[in-house]
């Protein structure tokens, strides 16, 4: 758990009937649920569904990420503590976040959720001109609340399909965290994200792939000279993931981070040539 924890202690009977669902951090859940709650009715029914099942995230409003809050609730992906991973990734190597001749970065957050992965890039790199799509209504509906903030546009559609014509050829820095699980393994997931996040974020078909593959046929249009797009993987289909996106001008590698359990496949379009 990555959320910070309010000092105040939470009643014990809280800590019970979290601890007596299966909650493995009880005590720290207690206090953020008794910090989120406007009174006793309220807190009594937040914990309720914790204690169903319910993500933490989704029943308090908002979940830690990269030292941000983000908005999140029913019917969205809550972003996962290893996507930090991803976005350090992704402004590594933005010295003073911009580009040669001083032009902030384009960012492009793609199958966006909550908007957190875009929403941490561009906090990372002030002046980055920040976009996100995703396909799911929902989503889309909770990634405004973090996106417009931020300065951000938002957009409805299937992956590319809803995105201004004017960003092709030159985001800079496309993150897509595609769905990645395979269908026959959606069973196995954890009850909180196999029975209250959406299905169309999880599901990568069945080699947890079919996203991805739709994604490579299009990246290059849509990368700048020099671009980058990141996506995650499962440590057993990063080189399978690699090697669809590497092709047409784009190489593509591998890097992990064992402390955080993630993977991220990094394909970058070649510079434009010199003068």
């Amino acid at each position: 758990m990555s959320t910070p924890v309010p000092a105040e202690p939470a009643p014990a009977e809280i800590v019970t009937r979290l601890r007596a669902a299966g909650c493995v951090f009880a005590e720290e859940e207690a206090q953020l649920l008794v910090a989120a709650a406007a009174g006793p009715a309220q807190l009594s029914a937040m914990v309720e569904r914790r204690a169903g099942g319910m993500p933490l995230e989704h029943v308090v409003g908002w979940a830690g990420f990269c030292g941000l809050r983000i908005a999140v609730g029913p019917g969205v992906f809550v972003p996962r503590r290893r996507t930090e991973f991803l976005v350090r990734r992704a402004v590594s190597g933005w010295a003073g976040g911009k580009r040669a001749g001083g032009r902030p970065p384009v960012v492009l957050d793609l199958c966006c959720g909550s908007g957190a992965v875009g929403v941490a890039v561009a906090a990372a790199l002030p002046g980055a001109a920040l976009y996100a799509a995703d396909i799911d209504p929902a989503a889309v509906a909770w990634a405004r609340r973090n996106v417009l903030p931020a300065g951000g546009q938002v957009y409805q559609g299937d992956l590319f399909g809803p995105l201004p014509d004017a960003l092709r050829g030159h985001v800079d820095i496309l993150a897509v965290n595609v769905p990645y699980v395979p269908t026959g393994e959606i069973p196995l997931l954890p009850a909180e994200a196999r029975d209250h996040e959406p299905r169309v974020a999880l599901d990568g078909g069945p080699d947890g792939l079919a996203v991805l593959r739709r994604v490579a046929a299009q990246a290059a249009r849509w990368l700048a000279p020099g671009g980058r797009l990141l996506t995650e993987a499962s440590e057993g289909q990063a080189q399978a993931a690699a090697a669809i996106l590497a092709g047409g001008g784009v190489t593509a590698a591998v890097t992990s981070d064992d402390e955080l359990g993630a993977t991220v496949v990094t394909a970058a379009r070649e510079p434009a040539p010199g003068p």
